[in-house]
């Protein structure tokens, strides 16, 4: 595919839209595409093996979700240091090392999103201090049970079930009878 043209649509407080037409085989299409800088996502684990989810509002979903902290990127901003900065905004902890898992895109499709996910160990906690549209509760549980949670559909947010998947693979879990070690429920 070969780019004809590209404009932007829209420009908003965290993302654009831009619409490119493409020239393809068969001649020119539209591709609308959500610009966004990128965000960071981790999972806090604790020394007693508890992991650190958040419970907040998503206007989008109508709901509130269970997730791991995450948070857009700043202009400039390195990802350990947002990661750094979304956890003391969001549970209060400061990190005693973090670990990169990797990255996802978060719908290829349509959006330029890339999210960095983390695994962060953690031991020092203090008050959160979400921005004001934030409306956050700090819960934490087992890893086995976020595990259970995940196959179970109870949790429902991509990034999250991605860094469940990740460290349950690098913790051996998912091989021949991991989820029954893990405490999840394959079926559906």
């Amino acid at each position: 595919m070969e780019l004809v043209r590209s404009e932007r649509v829209f420009s908003g407080r965290v993302f654009s839209v831009r619409r490119d037409v493409l020239r393809t085989p068969r001649g020119e299409v539209v591709r609308d595409v959500v610009e966004h800088p990128g965000a960071v996502a981790f999972l806090p684990e604790r020394p007693d093996g508890g992991v650190v989810l958040v419970r907040q509002y998503r206007h989008a979903a109508g709901e509130r979700l269970l997730e791991v902290p995450a948070g857009t990127l700043e202009p400039g901003e390195p990802p350990e240091e947002c990661v750094r900065r979304e956890l003391r905004e969001e549970t209060g902890y400061e990190p005693d090392s973090i670990e990169y898992l990797g990255e996802v895109f978060l719908a290829p499709g349509y959006s330029t999103e890339r999210i960095r996910l983390y695994h962060v160990m953690v031991s020092r906690g203090g008050e959160p201090s979400p921005e004001p549209d934030e409306d956050i509760e700090v819960v934490t549980v087992p890893f086995e049970d976020l595990l259970a949670m995940a196959s179970s559909g109870a949790i429902r947010d991509a990034k999250t079930l991605a860094i469940a998947l990740i460290l349950a693979a690098r913790r051996g879990l998912l091989g021949r009878g991991g989820a029954q070690r893990s405490g999840a429920n394959l079926n559906p």
